[in-house]
């Protein structure tokens, strides 16, 4: 069976305030780095999937993306899926 890797990337939505990035920007800015605007946490989940075809493991990691890893009422979630190479 084909092995997949997929990366998915979670975020706050726009709307949502982002106290921990807040408070990065703050200690950026005393530690001498300016010019950031605006700076948000999120946080990237890295996955290897066996499945049949990219289609099913589509389907299975945005399952799991949308019930498990993010929470819809705050956070937006992104997939990104490519065909692991095969190990000789």
């Amino acid at each position: 069976m084909p092995l997949y890797r997929a990366t998915v990337q979670v975020s706050l939505r726009p709307s949502v305030l982002d106290p921990a990035g807040e408070a990065t920007r703050a200690a950026a800015a005393r530690l001498g780095v300016s010019g950031l605007v605006k700076l948000r946490i999120g946080r990237s989940v890295d996955v290897e999937l066996d499945a049949p075809d990219a289609d099913t493991a589509r389907s299975q990691l945005e399952l799991l993306s949308d019930r498990l890893l993010a929470n819809p009422v705050i956070e937006d979630w992104q997939l990104t899926l490519a065909k692991a190479e095969q190990q000789p």
